[in-house]
């Protein structure tokens, strides 16, 4: 449903059941799917994708240019899945050449002030706490939680199953399955409560711990710890997600609280 309070260019393309409250701007080159519903104050400009039964509160801005120097104004896209839900005043920018769009997965909700910088790659089901901040091409894994006021750095991976606790500052890599916080930033056990509501058994949680005893706790450097976990620890997709996130990460995995 159009409001005539709004402004919407002809060319965008509105799914069925769309409600747009006044003053919202949509611009060309967006698509919106069926269902979503987009709050007052709302600028959604060109490059947007968003999918269906998304909520966008007021405030927002999705498809912003980036804020990268680099930027020559070629064509990219802000990708928003399924049954996001963006709150106040978020801020998500579209990509630049590097990866030419940015995207927030499905089943998604980023809290308010919020901002996503362009190229940040986010998976499913992550919730994104209030004025937590990307940097550029930062990437998060599925059911990831970053608690508010996080602030991550440019290049940052954040492995699946994440918590990052309240006010924290990510300079490294954060591996899947743990928690991690203080000042400055450190592995704090893994997840377990996490994990354990998202259908973990105990065999699976405790094949995790062992894997990060391993690695925080052997005294070993993580080039042995991986080699001596890809020797001793039974396979299972865990155990192949830790080492694949460790064996690729450029910026290297956060510390362990004992070093």
């Amino acid at each position: 449903m159009n409001n005539t309070l709004s402004v919407i260019h002809p060319e965008a393309q509105i799914g069925v059941n769309v409600k747009i409250s006044p003053f919202v701007t949509i611009d060309r080159n967006v698509v919106i799917g069926d269902g979503t519903e987009i709050y007052p104050n709302v600028n959604i400009l060109s490059g947007a994708r968003i999918g269906k039964n998304c909520r966008i509160f007021p405030g927002s801005v999705i498809a912003g240019i980036p804020q990268d120097l680099k930027f020559c104004g070629e064509e990219t896209t802000a990708e928003i899945g399924d049954n996001t839900t963006i709150r106040e005043c978020v801020t998500i920018n579209r990509g630049t050449a590097a990866k030419g769009r940015t995207v927030v997965g499905s089943n998604c909700l980023i809290m308010a002030y919020s901002h996503i910088a362009h190229d940040c790659i986010l998976k499913d089901n992550i919730i994104q706490g209030n004025a937590t901040q990307l940097a550029g091409e930062v990437e998060i894994g599925d059911y990831a939680i970053l608690s508010g006021g996080v602030l991550v750095h440019q290049f940052s991976k954040i492995g699946k199953y994440v918590m990052i606790q309240g006010g924290s500052r990510l300079g490294k890599d954060i591996p899947p399955y743990i928690i991690a916080g203080r000042e400055p930033i450190t592995y704090s056990g893994i997840n377990s409560i996490g994990l354990r509501r998202h259908g973990f058994d105990k065999e699976h949680i405790y094949a995790i711990q062992e894997i990060y005893r391993i690695i925080y706790q052997s005294g070993m450097n993580n080039k042995d710890a991986v080699k001596h976990i890809e020797d001793k620890i039974p396979d299972s997709p865990e155990k192949t997600e830790i080492i694949t996130f460790i064996q690729n990460s450029q910026r290297g995995i956060v510390r362990g609280y004992l070093e």
